[in-house]
């Protein structure tokens, strides 16, 4: 191992050990940060990202390595926007992609077991009482909830349904399809504040509903934790086809690092701030 490695894998080992026990990490970059613009008209969900309210958002930062810039530059680009109206929070992302692929098709399926786009949201930025939605090529969702995070013994609840959300997949290129060569894959999603209302869990035989304290919709200038996430596999070519390079771990690439590979460490989710500005009507 390299001296740079060591160095790494010795951060690596730090950090988790201090966000194991609760407390702030030190020499780490802060959270990244992004302005969403406020949509008089809401975009059209179809994957496509040609609304006017796309035009004024800003592009975020290109993904990097979950561990941070000391691992290695991911191989392809991903890069998301934000923007929000009085309805709704809207995302879109370009993931760049020369071989896509994609095998689940049923929601709640483990959809990171597939290359997936991912979004982590906590609307109060308490570390607590947070959402996950993980979206593959096909459009297959794994949407999940958990009252605090699995460090500090959080158990997920699968029955959560990011429910009215709406989805759009584009694909520039063909799904599966290894005699050509791919471009991208796009997703664009619109999340009503709804889907962000209190949860009702059941906790040692009784019904516990959990509270988010944040308003929602937000007003102009409030910021949120989140945080974007993308599992990339190494695949192998079978026929005309593709699959996993066998024995190998996949890929983590984020919009800000986590510093190990752990995306459930809230404090580590970049900030959005919806953003007084309006975009063009």
């Amino acid at each position: 191992m390299n001296a740079a490695r060591r160095n790494a894998a010795s951060i690596v080992v730090r950090l988790a050990s201090l966000a194991a026990a609760g407390i702030g990490t030190v020499g780490c970059s802060e959270p990244r940060m992004i302005r969403a613009p406020f949509a008089t008209v809401a975009p059209i969900i179809d994957g496509h990202g040609d609304d006017p309210v796309w035009q004024s958002a800003v592009w975020s930062a290109d993904f990097l390595d979950i561990e941070g810039p000391s691992r290695a530059a991911p191989t392809q680009r991903t890069r998301v926007k934000m923007a929000w109206s009085d309805a709704a929070l809207f995302i879109l992302a370009d993931l760049e992609e020369t071989d896509l692929w994609a095998t689940l098709r049923t929601h709640d399926e483990i959809v990171f077991h597939d290359n997936d786009f991912e979004v982590f949201i906590d609307p109060d930025g308490d570390g607590c009482e947070y959402y996950e939605i993980e979206v593959n090529a096909y459009g297959t969702v794994f949407d999940l909830y958990l009252p605090k995070s699995y460090r500090a013994g959080g158990i997920a609840n699968h029955g959560w349904t990011a429910r009215g959300m709406q989805l759009a997949i584009a694909l520039d290129g063909t799904l599966n399809d290894n005699r050509d060569r791919d471009k991208r894959w796009t997703v664009e999603m619109a999340l009503p504040w709804s889907v962000f209302e209190p949860v009702s869990v059941d906790g040692a035989g009784a019904t516990v509903t959990t509270r988010q304290c944040c308003e929602r919709p937000p007003k102009r200038g409030d910021a949120w934790r989140i945080n974007f996430s993308r599992v990339q596999w190494q695949l192998e070519r079978v026929g005309t086809g593709y699959r996993k390079v066998s024995g190998r771990a996949e890929d983590n690439w984020v919009w800000t690092p986590q510093w190990m590979v752990d995306m459930h460490v809230p404090q580590w989710w970049g900030r959005v701030v919806f953003d007084a500005s309006v975009g063009p009507r």
